[in-house]
């Protein structure tokens, strides 16, 4: 079989909508190799849920990154269908042979994880709406709120965004685990009693499905091509979002060109209702030259000038007004359809990176035909994720906020700098857990935008930032520890660009002494990904908070 995402994807077509197949279908239909036993294991095959092998049961399909001998033996014990893996490893193939089990071996994880989701979706969620959310920067909060505005509009909606983003790179059957448990917990029988899952009574248990998507994902140092696209393909959305194209995943890929590349998927993806673009994002409204025939762009702008004169698209093809949703600076107020529908002080951000996201949002929601007062209602009682320009303390003011990548830091410093300024604040304390393990270049990269930003900010205000740096030994694991050689490219590109900084080792110990510098009408902001999710349980466990 030809290795290319269109042939599987044809593939995967014919069986996906079928609640059983067999185990010779599903090797074709992820381009995989058949080892140890050409049937399913367990006696009634495949019982319809993927799963992960130390929760599996008998007749359920286990996806698994690498395998070894050991846990072939343990899928036996568990009577599982099969095994599906891209690393068999050690022992794993022979083993699978002297005791004749099927073991499925994959070219492409992906292949394997998109089938799962969307067999699942189409088996057990066939009459959900889907939306599904991309991007650099933004796309938990979005996919978060979008989530939010539904439920608050009384319907049952699913989303795999969490305060981490654990889940959202749908590399593992995830996603097609949790609807499934969460299908099953809603049914009034036993559904393991029934010869396939599919076969359940309750098919409406979601009237929407809400799916946030890496926009580029990799294994270990490759880059898994096309992850938004198929993992989009398989999702079969009904809206998309894109929120914006900036460099992350260095590494994994190494320009904005690849980066659109990769982003792109998520439009690429859509072939019908509607796709979701933000306007001030050149990359982003490039994306049109992907639109599909019958999908109907909204457009999104900080800028109301410039959307407002955007009439004509790169396709030639006129805009729908109706389709602008925008943030009005001389009417403080998000603008739909020509009219103020929430002023500035209702949101529940008030930064300009966050405002995007609430406009992404409402586009999304407006393109699912939901009344507007549901979503002006759900955008005013929405509550942030944790992390996301979270208030700890009043005074001092502490900001905590996963920014994790150059333009979502430069974005949050100046959040934090517009705060101090709107409140009258005199100092701002800035404390970055640098990323380990991501490399001399991300990191070089994030410490160049901190200091572009402090002196851009220093520039235009009589304050002057002040800087601590946390490698967080006492808190990271040995995944993302900070390396010496990430230490050192920070630090000497902030000497470059002239920033002072004082670096410390522990989290515990920065946190302690910017507390205590720190004066009751001064603002903290507590910024970073891995090194510094653990600060607001340190704050509270030293009486800060």
């Amino acid at each position: 079989m030809a290795n290319t995402l269109f042939s599987i994807t044809e593939t995967s077509n014919k069986i996906a909508s079928q609640k059983t197949f067999s185990i010779t279908e599903l090797a074709e239909a992820i381009d995989g190799k058949i080892y140890g036993l050409n049937d399913f294991y367990s006696k009634k095959g495949f019982n319809g849920i993927f799963e992960t092998l130390n929760e599996a049961v008998s007749g359920d399909i286990v996806i698994r990154h690498w395998i070894n001998g050991k846990g072939v033996e343990i899928a036996k014990e568990k009577d599982i269908a099969c095994l599906i893996t891209l690393n068999p490893t050690e022992d794993a193939i022979e083993k699978a042979k002297e005791i004749s089990f099927p073991v499925i071996v994959v070219k492409k994880i992906q292949f394997a994880t998109a089938f799962a989701l969307k067999w699942t979706i189409e088996n057990l969620v066939p009459n959900s709406k889907r939306v599904v959310i991309s991007g650099t920067n933004g796309k938990s909060t979005t996919s978060h709120m979008i989530h939010h505005i539904l439920k608050n509009s009384e319907y049952n909606v699913f989303t795999n965004t969490d305060a981490e983003s654990e889940f959202n790179t749908l590399i593992d059957p995830m996603v097609a685990k949790m609807i499934s448990e969460q299908v099953i917990e809603a049914q009034d029988i036993d559904v393991r009693s029934l010869d396939y899952v599919a076969d359940i009574p309750n098919k409406s248990v979601f009237d929407y499905v809400v799916v946030e998507v890496s926009e580029v994902q990799g294994w270990g140092e490759e880059l898994m091509k096309n992850h938004a696209l198929i993992m989009s393909s398989a999702l079969n959305p009904n809206v998309g979002v894109v929120t914006n194209v900036a460099m992350d995943h260095i590494g994994l890929v190494n320009s904005l060109d690849e980066v659109y590349d990769e982003t792109s998927g998520i439009v690429k993806a859509i072939n019908k209702d509607a796709i979701v673009l933000n306007y001030d994002d050149k990359r982003v409204l490039n994306m049109l030259e992907f639109l599909n025939d019958d999908v109907n762009p909204f457009f999104t702008s900080m800028d109301e000038v410039a959307i407002s004169n955007y009439n004509i698209n790169e396709n030639n093809n006129a805009v729908n007004e109706d389709n602008k949703v925008f943030f009005s600076k001389s009417k403080n107020a998000i603008i739909v359809k020509g009219k103020s529908i929430l002023n500035f002080d209702e949101l529940p951000f008030n930064s300009e990176h966050f405002i995007r996201n609430i406009l992404s949002s409402i586009s999304a929601c407006l393109a699912l035909n939901l009344p507007i007062n549901n979503i002006i209602e759900g955008v005013k009682n929405y509550k942030p994720l944790d992390r996301r320009f979270i208030k700890l303390s009043d005074e001092p003011i502490i900001i905590d906020d996963f920014a994790h990548n150059p333009d979502g830091v430069k974005a949050t410093i100046r959040a934090s700098s517009t705060l101090a300024n709107d409140l009258d604040k005199k100092e701002l304390y800035v404390v970055f857990g640098i990323r380990g393990s991501r490399g001399e270049e991300l990191n070089g990269l994030i410490s160049q935008a901190i200091g572009e930003v402090i002196n851009e900010l220093d520039a235009e205000n009589d304050r002057k930032i002040k800087l601590f740096l946390s490698s967080s030994i006492d808190y990271v694991n040995s995944l993302n520890t900070v390396k010496d050689f990430e230490k050192a490219i920070f630090t000497s590109t902030l000497d470059k660009n002239g920033v002072e900084y004082t670096h410390y080792d522990n989290l515990v110990d920065v946190l302690k002494d910017v507390y205590n510098l720190a004066n009751a009408d001064d603002v903290i902001l507590l910024i970073g990904a891995q090194g510094m999710d653990p600060a607001e349980s340190v704050l509270t466990d030293l009486g800060y908070i």
